[in-house]
């Protein structure tokens, strides 16, 4: 089965960026920034991108690459065949400011349509990966329930500027619900809604952000959908929310235009 394939070779890939992680973060980081003041980059995110490109390359030649750092060669605009998107480090900030909080971030798609996901939060050791064929795991432990609290009992994840700014209803979200978090680790806000530590997760996302939590919310049965009315194609940034059945029905009757 070609999936126990891929999640045995990911695993194996998985625990040596890891590795490779925990070395350089014992030395001076090379650190660069992007599109703005908070949006790094280090020379960690790009040596962890190429090396699992590499591994990809060997293991699976005609594969295509989407990775944040752009290490894959071409940028990818047909989804035919088979697609990994990659985010190296998910978190830079946190990987540079904290040294934790950060997640290694693999999703793959076939044709489009969503085969596995991986997240690893690399110093917490705790790994979601699965996909539609195999199910979800946490680790070895299956998960197989979704949480049937409402927006009042649960906690709300949310991107700290589009909270500051009420993107999306955000404050009003935020103060219907029990109390909110922010993490800046989208590997993170997805994680713990699938684990049911909160329930709601907004924020802006890039394909690489959402790739591999997209694959494993959808084969949940969480919601996952685009608030601007765009689909979650892999193609471009889109303010994401993810949730419950339930709490995306009350939302939906509070806010006419989810």
């Amino acid at each position: 089965m070609m999936e126990e394939k891929l999640v045995s070779k990911v695993k194996d890939w998985i625990a040596v960026a890891t590795a490779l992680i925990k070395e350089r973060l014992e030395e001076p980081l090379d650190v660069e920034r992007k599109s703005n003041y908070s949006d790094l980059v280090t020379n960690v995110d790009k040596e962890v991108e190429s090396f699992f490109v590499q591994q990809i390359r060997k293991e699976f030649p005609t594969d295509k690459i989407l990775g944040e750092e752009g290490m894959g060669g071409e940028p990818v605009t047909d989804f035919s065949g088979r697609v990994w998107v990659i985010d190296p480090i998910d978190g830079t900030l946190n990987f540079v400011k904290q040294q934790e909080n950060f997640c290694i971030m693999i999703g793959i798609y076939e044709d489009g349509k969503p085969v596995l996901g991986f997240i690893y939060e690399v110093m917490k050791k705790e790994l979601i990966w699965g996909g539609p064929q195999v199910g979800v795991f946490i680790n070895d432990t299956e998960i197989n329930q979704i949480s049937t609290d409402s927006l009042k009992d649960s906690l709300v994840n949310v991107n700290t500027m589009m909270f500051l700014q009420n993107d999306c209803h955000t404050q009003e979200i935020g103060l219907t619900s029990l109390g909110v978090r922010m993490c800046g680790c989208a590997g993170i806000g997805f994680k713990d809604t699938l684990l049911g530590r909160h329930h709601v997760y907004i924020s802006y996302l890039q394909p690489w952000d959402y790739g591999a939590g997209l694959v494993l919310a959808e084969t949940l049965g969480f919601v996952t959908i685009g608030l601007d009315n765009n689909k979650l194609d892999l193609k471009k940034r889109v303010p994401v929310l993810v949730t419950t059945p339930i709490i995306y029905q009350e939302l939906q009757e509070t806010y006419e235009e989810l």
